[in-house]
């Protein structure tokens, strides 16, 4: 028998690509199964709450707990019904009747459909930031690492992409580790306004409940190890949307890191590589090429995550009690985003954990300029001497010598008497090694280390 011919449509679930733009894991979460699965819980949950507070019979909701079988659905009965209702909860509920049998009938007491769906989704996004937080985690301590080892490994910075003022590689990578530390904190500060179950009734009332809504309400957020909300959150879309694009700035800070090691990793540039893997980043007709893969998936994965935090944002605009529309965008975003996100730290990861760092090449490059990198340093060390504006002009003109001479900036100092009537060879060497010119670069690096605890 022929195996069964690929017919997937995105790249989450291509076999050519679900592992470059994704993970097994968040796929898993955000599965059509995970999700019907979801479904169940929260009527089961829903059931064991009324039962608790004396709204339906304790037996109907053992029976229900013990006799739902999620494996046991007919999902092709559940798609085509879900297709015709256009929600999958009555279809859903059906089946839940049809297994319980007597009990069935307490199956989604006082509920409505988007109850159920907001707090399944929000289980489904619970499961995911434990996911996104160990990967951030993960990354912070690689990052940590780098920026240990490269305090006072010095490196050309760079601004408007022509050489600046020296740095040093720890420096750069410690602001690529003060993001993630910003956003393990964003993430701890959000998870109590977003982990909050939704139960509140065909307009949001509780009235099908009458006084016992409240107290329904508790019971179930508890069952699910959720939060209470203030207040019906229907068409109150921001917590999702928080979610959403606290995912766009952190595959954001991704995308940042990735251009850089992209741009370092060109054949002008050679200061990093990534990881080598036997053929990853060949090219099908020149040999000699190894391409960043992993930085281009976290570029693209962050490009497509930004897209749909804008969706969730537009999402946001809903009408009255319930909304036309602009809930079903959701269904879209939070699961590919979720997805994209997980796959950008998984191949951020791999990149950074593995990462080849030339020291060679890094100071071959610093020293390209022949010392004009450091005319600030020289400036300043004249400053003292004979003013600012004066020792401006000076090394300005001794920088346009050492251009169309194609000389050292030492060289072009040391033939110019308003230098070396104030200052000897010596300091102009000095001044004109871009070692020496590091500023507080290296400092930086241990404010960074030293400003949060990183487990």
């Amino acid at each position: 028998m022929r195996p069964a011919v690929p017919t997937a449509t995105t790249v989450l679930d291509s076999i050519l690509f679900r592992d470059a733009f994704g993970t097994p894991r968040m796929r898993e979460i955000f599965s059509d199964y995970a999700l019907i699965s979801r479904y169940a819980e929260v009527e089961i949950a829903l059931a064991k709450a009324e039962a608790r507070c004396g709204v339906i019979p304790a037996e109907a909701a053992e029976e229900i707990a013990k006799r739902t079988d999620v494996s046991a659905f007919d999902f092709d009965l559940l798609r085509h019904e879900t297709d015709i209702v256009g929600y999958p909860i009555l279809p859903l509920v059906h089946q839940m009747a049809k297994q319980c049998g007597e009990s069935g009938r307490y199956v989604h007491w006082g509920a409505t459909t988007q109850d159920i769906m907001d707090t399944a989704v929000i289980l489904q996004v619970r499961a995911g930031l434990e996911v996104i937080e160990q990967e951030i985690a993960d990354l912070r301590k690689i990052l940590a690492d780098l920026s240990k080892r490269h305090r006072d490994t010095p490196i050309a910075g760079r601004t408007h992409l022509q050489q600046a003022l020296p740095a040093t590689f720890g420096y750069k990578t410690a602001i690529w580790l003060a993001m993630f530390d910003r956003h393990a904190e964003r993430l701890d500060q959000l998870k109590p306004r977003v982990l909050v179950g939704e139960f509140a009734g065909a307009a949001g009332t509780l009235a099908s409940l009458g006084d016992k809504g409240f107290e329904v309400q508790a019971a179930l957020c508890e069952e699910l190890g959720l939060g209470v909300p203030i207040s019906t959150w229907h068409v109150a879309r921001d917590g999702l949307a928080e979610v959403i694009n606290f995912l766009a700035l952190a595959t954001g800070s991704l995308g940042k890191i990735a251009l850089d090691i992209m741009i370092m990793a060109s054949t002008e540039f050679a200061e990093v590589y990534e990881p080598f893997v036997k053929g990853r980043g060949a090219s099908s007709t020149m040999p000699q090429k190894r391409n960043p893969i992993s930085s281009e998936l976290m570029l693209a994965a962050c490009k497509g995550v930004r897209q749909h935090a804008g969706l969730m944002l537009d999402a946001m605009v809903q009408d009255f009690e319930r909304a036309t529309g602009p809930w079903h965008a959701e269904w879209m975003a939070i699961p590919e985003s979720f997805v994209l996100a997980a796959g950008a730290l998984h191949q951020a990861k791999f990149a950074l954990g593995g990462l080849i760092v030339d020291e060679k090449q890094m100071a071959k490059n610093l020293d390209i300029s022949r010392g004009l990198i450091v005319a600030e340093a020289v400036m300043m060390g004249l400053a003292p001497q004979i003013g600012r504006q004066d020792a401006h002009d000076v090394v300005y003109d001794a920088c346009r010598v050492a251009n169309e001479k194609q000389i050292s900036l030492a060289e072009a100092l040391s033939a110019d008497p308003r230098v070396t009537n104030r200052i000897d060879r010596a300091t102009i060497a000095r001044l004109t090694t871009p070692g020496n010119y590091l500023g507080l670069a290296p400092q930086m690096v241990d404010r960074v280390l030293a400003s949060t605890r990183r487990v």
